[in-house]
């Protein structure tokens, strides 16, 4: 549950995380991996990032990511993070949306008015199908943002490490 703490605690410094700075361009330089736990890669900033092997093989964060994404996202957010008439494509939005933003809009969610339309991204927090795999989703969709994920699922992927066996066991109250 400490996932869903952190997620909690963002979100209520919502509007400050609205109000800070835009973060600058993510690409394939920052997204490199410079620590590994248990399965789980980091950037230099600590963020949740990617890391894939010369044979094509992604790591199973990735492909978590890529499974959740198309279990819950995908039907406003387009296939694999490409945007549709009814949601902005988040391929594209991720490389201007950093980590902590991220976890804060998809669990607290999000309206806005574009060329005079209401637009509302729904609250996802108490969807445990969601919060339990934030961090899955948002590797994924960085990948895919940085270009270093091309369309369609990952064609291998690293088994599952005991951690994330672990963390989803607790995380989904099994």
């Amino acid at each position: 549950m400490a996932l869903r703490s952190f997620v909690l605690a963002l979100c209520s410094s919502f509007p400050l995380l609205i109000a800070s700075n835009t973060p600058a361009a993510d690409d394939q330089q920052k997204a490199v991996a410079v620590k590994e736990e248990d399965g789980k890669f980091f950037d230099a900033d600590g963020n949740p990032t990617f890391k894939f092997q010369d044979d094509g093989t992604v790591d199973w964060y990735t492909f978590s990511g890529y499974r959740r994404y198309h279990s819950d996202c995908h039907v406003c957010h387009g296939p694999d993070g490409v945007g549709s008439s009814y949601a902005p494509a988040l391929a594209t939005s991720l490389k201007n949306l950093d980590y902590p933003n991220f976890l804060a809009i998809v669990a607290e969610g999000r309206k806005s008015v574009v060329g005079g339309k209401e637009v509302v991204m729904p609250a996802f927090g108490n969807n445990k199908n969601v919060y339990c795999y934030l961090d899955d989703i948002y590797v994924y969709l960085r990948a895919r943002a940085v270009g270093a994920a091309p369309r369609g699922r990952p064609p291998k992927k690293a088994n599952k490490p005991e951690g994330a066996k672990a963390y989803e066991t607790s995380c989904m109250g099994g």
